[in-house]
């Protein structure tokens, strides 16, 4: 074991790769470690970070041992991250050191970050006084110590004039720590006025966070009804203790709207942790948030791994985005690691959402988690009328996708000077491109998927490896020019039929292949919420969090789109997507309506939109869950088997499917090829094992791997525990 003392010889360290184990390394005479150091190891003919792990070392002949090289000046991972990872690789049948690795992310981060020269007043005079010397001389007051530049700013003078009084010995030159990326919270700063029902739910969270032990809420509340103003309630109460906190959320696209909600509850802005975060920025955070100088951080799902000091609640907001699961490497949910790390840390957890999943809905059902309850918006804010369009009884003309009775909407809504925001799920122009002569249909040359038409960008792309080209004048299998025809709407498609009937109106698409990025979004979003738009055409991007006060029209496409595959959540998810859709209108109290253009008017999620009764749609959801024994009243779990060449793949998988354990609460569907049998060059097999909430699924499938054939050639197996894909 690692003792706490000068004089170990040896120490296990966990190094960020595919390793199932840490490694054992010889500490240096002199040279301190304890469980959680970060140390620089060799590791082959490379140097890498690692951390110093918790368990004995092996046994090792001492001359063998390779030395570490350094240990960095950083604050040790402490005892419940380290359990974490352990946790997340267990459970996930991840390589430990692939989910340390998630912890590694900022390797520059390791050593203190340097301390920066500064001026502080002396006792001296300046030979002569200015306006501009009186003004820095006022500012200087009080003894603090300023940068040459943030001095300069603050007085409103030129750098020249802070360089001048120096010289004459009015500043001296001294250190100062780096600043910190974003200032401390207060959380007295804007108290809110709640209203009756939110107050009651934002005591239950405070009660919560008081008793500083674990706990999961569920914060359900209809869109607009005010979440984030009683979760904040629960971040305050947290700060008002002392501890750190962690906002999860879906998309980056939300942080820039929801940063500035929380300065003006807080006083300031959190730190952002996300991958469109500058290096040098990650770097800052990571560091800052490690010695506790960050209290508050808000980012995507990648933020659980970040090395909290002191940790003391995660809140989850819109924790049934599907958008939380990551599908590369390690492959895992953070709003379940989420209830998992505060179970570890012993402190609380709050999941919101409009549209909870039904995990969750049934864990507070069954008493696992605790519901408070939001059911009118704020400031009694009436939610949208809601109705369907019977595509069947009122088809749009002849080449398009709008229905009259929805065209003639947006334009009363125009009339009245208000916002329409138009819904599709399908990016780009056109999800098929066919030749009119032949039949040529344009595929991607390693995906077994079509390539979508970006007529803004006059390219053929696909979707799920990146593959693209120039849309053609010619067919290339017959030559013909100008038979090529986009079949089916992508929000380009809705965006040309829309200015044909709309010409004078301002429209804008948005999605996430947005040219120009994060930032243009970010830009294309604030104009709409200030009304610089009339009509918007977006994909599910419109659907998260946002606020637009002047939204009193909101038209869905294509209603149906989601439900047309076999994916077992798929009712779920539409629901879920299309309430929150609809949910966008008439948020600041105006009246609003939105319409769901359908071929299914009749089907039990279109009603239980229309008819707002939520509950109705949950209790047959769940129901056929439980019957069914899907989760979570039962457990799934994926491999994924790909290969360069399809037989290899086909055959490791059939390898796989001989090797299963025999089990009476378990059993193996597959294997069969993927949805999506081909991507990136690679042929994919699915093999899908189900079975009862309570069995050992983790040990059956590590009996499978085990048992059956090694990977050879160019075959690679990924398992997924509770898949929320299965493409």
């Amino acid at each position: 074991m690692i003792e706490d003392s000068p004089f170990v010889a040896a120490a296990p360290v966990l190094v960020p790769m595919p390793a199932e184990r840490p490694y054992t390394y010889a500490v240096p005479a002199g040279m301190r470690v304890v469980p959680g150091s970060i140390v620089r190891v060799p590791l082959g003919p490379r140097q890498v970070a690692g951390i110093v792990w918790d368990g004995a070392v092996e046994k090792v002949d001492a001359k063998k041992l390779r030395p570490i090289e350094q240990v960095f000046d950083c604050p040790p991972i402490d005892r419940a991250m380290r359990r974490f990872v352990d946790w997340v690789a267990q459970y996930t049948l991840s390589p430990p050191g692939m989910v340390a690795r998630m912890l590694l992310r900022a390797p520059e981060a390791f050593d203190p970050e340097p301390w920066i020269e500064g001026l502080q007043r002396t006792f001296a005079k300046p030979d002569r006084m200015t306006e501009a010397r009186t003004r820095v001389l006022e500012t200087a007051e009080g003894g603090l110590a300023w940068t040459r530049s943030g001095l300069a700013h603050a007085a409103g003078v030129s750098s020249t004039v802070v360089d001048g009084l120096r010289v004459q010995g009015v500043f001296q030159t001294v250190m100062i720590p780096p600043r910190p990326v974003v200032a401390a919270p207060d959380p007295g700063y804007a108290v809110p006025s709640l209203m009756p029902d939110q107050s009651d739910a934002a005591e239950t969270l405070r009660a919560n966070v008081a008793t500083g032990t674990f706990g999961v809420t569920l914060l359900d509340g209809v869109t607009g009804s005010g979440k984030t103003e009683v979760y904040f309630e629960a971040v305050a109460a947290a700060l008002d203790r002392g501890k750190q906190v962690l906002i999860l959320l879906p998309e980056i696209a939300l942080t820039h709207a929801f940063l500035e909600r929380f300065q003006e509850r807080f006083g300031a802005k959190p730190a952002e942790w996300h991958s469109d975060l500058p290096p040098r920025m990650r770097e800052k955070v990571w560091r800052q948030v490690a010695e506790g100088g960050v209290r508050v951080v808000a980012g995507a799902r990648s933020a659980l791994f970040l090395p909290f000091r002191e940790l003391g609640l995660i809140v989850v907001d819109e924790e049934h985005d599907p958008a939380y699961k990551q599908e590369d490497r390690v492959f895992y949910n953070a709003r379940d690691m989420a209830v998992v790390r505060g179970h570890i840390g012993g402190f609380p957890v709050v999941l919101a959402s409009a549209t909870p999943s039904v995990e969750s809905r049934v864990n507070a059902s069954q008493g696992r988690y605790s519901r408070a309850v939001l059911s009118a918006r704020f400031a009694e804010a009436a939610l949208p009328d809601l109705k369907t369009i019977d595509m069947r009884r009122a088809p749009p003309a002849r080449g398009g996708f709008l229905s009259p009775v929805l065209l003639g909407h947006i334009r009363q809504t125009l009339e009245r000077k208000e916002q329409s925001l138009l819904f599709l799920n399908r990016r780009g122009y056109a999800p098929l491109t066919l030749c009119r002569v032949c039949g040529h249909r344009f595929g991607c040359p390693v995906c077994s998927a079509w390539l979508v038409e970006h007529r803004f960008r006059g390219q053929l792309v696909c979707h799920h490896c990146g593959h693209n080209e120039r849309r053609p004048e010619a067919c290339p299998e017959c030559g013909t020019l100008d038979h090529l025809v986009a079949c089916g709407p992508g929000v380009e498609r809705i965006a040309e039929e829309v200015v044909a009937h709309f010409p004078d109106a301002r429209t804008i698409v948005l999605s996430s292949d947005l040219m120009g990025g994060v930032r243009r979004l970010r830009l294309e979003l604030e104009a709409i919420a200030n009304g610089e738009a009339d009509i918007v055409i977006g994909t599910q991007l419109v659907a998260k969090g946002h606020n637009f006060p002047n939204m009193t029209l909101v038209g869905v496409v294509d209603a149906d789109l989601g439900l047309a595959n076999g994916d077992p959540r798929a009712a779920e998810r539409t629901f879920q997507l299309l309430s929150q859709v609809t949910g966008r209108a008439g948020r600041t109290g105006k009246k609003s309506l939105g319409l769901l253009q359908t071929f299914q008017p009749d089907h039990p999620v279109m009603r239980a939109i229309v008819s707002g009764d939520a509950e109705s749609f949950y209790e047959r959801e769940i129901a056929e869950r439980e019957r069914a024994g899907l989760p979570p009243f039962g457990r799934l779990a994926g491999v994924i088997v790909s290969a360069a060449i399809r037989p290899e793949a086909e055959e490791h998988a059939r390898g796989l499917r001989r090797a299963a354990p025999q089990a009476t609460d378990l059993f193996v569907l597959g294997p069969a090829e993927a949805p999506l049998s081909l991507i990136g060059g690679r042929h994919r097999f699915r093999l899908l094992i189900q079975g009862e909430r309570r069995a050992d699924m983790q040990g059956f499938i590590r009996t499978m791997l085990a048992e059956g054939p090694k990977i050879r050639g160019s075959v690679r197996v990924q398992v997924d525990i509770d898949p929320q894909s299965f493409l």
